[in-house]
């Protein structure tokens, strides 16, 4: 007597007839498919063991269902997307949803490296320089109206320009007589200091330290012979073609400060009204 050789599910027999084996247990086809077989998520309908199954994000779908939801084509062996559990091919996709590139009107595909700003999207190498034609890439840029500039032709085309040495000022800087300097360009006409922070005047437009401009150009006075610049609130006396600082205005004889007193000149003297009267001195 020959050996039963069933199905697992419907018992009937297997002699002479396809079957798939699985567990250990043999099952007729349509047991198989019935008991196994994933259902579409397109069609509905099951996935038979002879069919290709397509599998994405815990659904199933027969090779001929797997279409894009716009035109249908079939997404069987092409990239695609999925929009609100709606699958679309690449181009579908991005027609529907990607940015379209300022520059060169092009669409911006998913994955390639791109530039947003100010609600407008370029591809990377279409974000260029205005001036140098240069990609900007992730380098940083200053923008002028519509143009974009990388820095250093902003501020070759655009920044001021040192009075002295004519090279630009990123930052900082001295104004002079309405012109831009670098702070280490702004120095004394004559030693070279830096003037930046520190008083100072100016001869004929160029500007002077207060010591070497007391040097160069200011009046001696007549006691010290140091010079009387008037700088820092300092008042002086003026007599003829002579000047004293106020201090220095003293009786050449006894040395009384005749500031706001009576003097009287003696030749390269000046004298106070006692010492006037004596006359001078006899040894």
């Amino acid at each position: 007597m020959t050996d039963r050789f069933d199905c697992d599910n419907c018992k009937e027999s297997l002699y002479g007839r396809k079957y798939i084996q699985s567990d250990d247990s043999p099952y007729c086809i349509p047991c198989y498919d019935t008991l196994f077989s994933n259902t579409c998520d397109e069609c509905k309908e099951l996935i038979g063991h002879d069919a290709r199954e397509l599998f994405y994000e815990d659904r199933h779908y027969h090779e001929h269902c797997f279409r894009c939801f716009r035109c249908d084509r079939s997404l069987a062996d092409e990239p695609f997307t999925s929009q609100d559990d709606a699958l679309l091919c690449n181009d579908c996709y991005c027609n529907e949803f990607s940015s379209k590139c300022v520059a060169c009107d092009k669409i911006v595909m998913p994955g390639t490296r791109k530039l947003e700003y100010a609600g407008s999207t370029w591809h990377e190498g279409c974000f260029i320089c205005h001036s140098c034609s240069q990609p900007i890439g992730s380098k940083s840029f200053i923008p002028d109206k519509d143009e974009h500039y990388c820095v250093a032709c902003y501020e070759d085309k655009f920044a001021p320009r040192c009075t002295r040495c004519k090279k630009t000022l990123t930052k900082g800087g001295v104004t002079y007589r309405d012109e831009p300097w670098h702070k280490e360009c702004f120095v004394c006409t004559s030693c070279k200091t830096q003037l930046a922070g520190q008083h100072f005047t100016s001869r004929d437009d160029s500007p002077y330290c207060l010591k070497c401009f007391g040097n160069l150009y200011a009046k001696k006075c007549e006691a010290c012979s140091k010079p009387i610049t008037g700088f820092g609130g300092g008042k002086y006396i003026s007599f003829e073609d002579r000047q004293w600082h106020q201090p220095c205005f003293t009786c050449s004889q006894c040395s009384v400060s005749l500031v706001g007193a009576g003097f009287f000149p003696d030749g390269d003297r000046i004298l106070c009204h006692s010492n006037s009267k004596r006359g001078p001195d006899k040894e």
